[in-house]
């Protein structure tokens, strides 16, 4: 089998690789951005594997070209492995079109769980109150918001959603999941539809949006969903940028329906220097950086190798795409 592999990748794989059980023929994308086969340089348009790992070293390394290539025009291509959780780039639906399987990655939901908890608990827990009144050498007792007993609403219950409810559920909080169908988990007191959400906003001290962005999804959290809004709510967005209203978001802020909202993504990335969004007081910035945790690279690198020897039996893959993914 042929396999198209970034070679930052292929250096902490190649040894379990060795023992996948049958040969494999691997196209090499070095560091350098050029792909090698059996160490002679091949032109994009010539690269055509049966199999394609689109790790994160592709991404980092902007090295893209020769795998969206392969992806969206390989003759033998059957299956590519994505270190992407969201499938809303119009790219993804083009391969899946041409009739190759898919995987999305799983690997970044510990990592962004654990991202919505630390800004949560952050701004909560008065750290820096604490700082300066040691710096002042004054001995003096700060109440902060527990997060026991509050209510919390995750729209988007997949892999990244539930993760997040664990760790709340973990403290204590209520958790409510909202996915496309409903349902029971061990830590939910309820999973039910979007169609729910409207009903549940008024009773949600945390909302956080970890869906994918699609046609039902677009501009989600918009005026409306605003206004039916707990007071002193916290609006956590973590999915895509699509998801807000921005410009609605700003004008709820002010009613404080959210009292504040946490930001990891934005309609437009980078966010530009000029937005207003930087320097909003109730708005917390950061650089679509949630997924940057240090074991999101090794859990990828082990649902790939997992998923190949899937693959290569025939067998159900790991967060398999479908139609509905889109």
């Amino acid at each position: 089998m042929k396999l198209l592999i970034h070679q930052s990748s292929l250096r902490r794989v190649e040894v379990p690789l060795r023992q996948v059980g049958i040969p494999l023929e691997m196209y090499v994308t070095g560091d350098d951005g050029i792909t090698r086969f059996d160490g002679q340089e091949v032109a994009n348009s010539a690269i055509d594997p049966e199999a394609i790992w689109l790790s994160l070293d592709v991404w980092e390394k902007k090295h893209m070209a020769p795998f969206i290539t392969a992806a969206l025009s390989a003759l033998a291509l059957k299956w590519v492995q994505t270190f992407n959780a969201g499938m809303d780039s119009p790219i993804f639906k083009q391969i899946f079109d041409r009739g190759v399987r898919m995987s999305a990655s799983s690997a970044q939901s510990i990592s962004i769980a654990e991202f919505v908890l630390a800004q949560v608990v952050a701004e909560w827990h008065p750290q820096a109150q604490y700082r300066d009144a040691q710096r002042a050498h004054e001995w003096k007792r700060i109440r902060f918001r527990e997060l026991s007993e509050t209510q919390w609403l995750i729209i988007g219950y997949g892999n990244i959603g539930r993760e997040v409810a664990r760790r709340a559920h973990g403290f204590g909080a209520k958790v409510i999941g909202a996915r496309r169908s409903a349902g029971l988990d061990e830590f939910a007191e309820r999973v039910v539809t979007l169609a729910d959400v409207p009903a549940l906003l008024p009773c949600a001290d945390i909302v956080v949006l970890a869906c994918a962005l699609n046609d039902e999804t677009r501009d989600l959290a918009n005026a409306a969903f605003f206004a039916a809004m707990k007071t002193d709510s916290v609006l956590v967005n973590i999915g895509r940028g699509g998801l807000v209203d921005e410009v609605a978001l700003v004008g709820a802020l002010a009613a404080d329906r959210p009292r504040l909202a946490i930001l990891d993504v934005f309609r437009e990335e980078p966010l530009p220097k000029e937005s207003a969004l930087w320097d909003h007081p109730k708005i917390r910035v950061s650089a679509h950086t949630s997924s940057a945790g240090s074991g999101a690279q090794a859990r990828g690198d082990r649902l790939f190798l997992d998923n190949l020897a899937r693959y290569l039996r025939g067998g159900a893959l790991l967060n398999e795409v479908n139609e509905k993914s889109f």
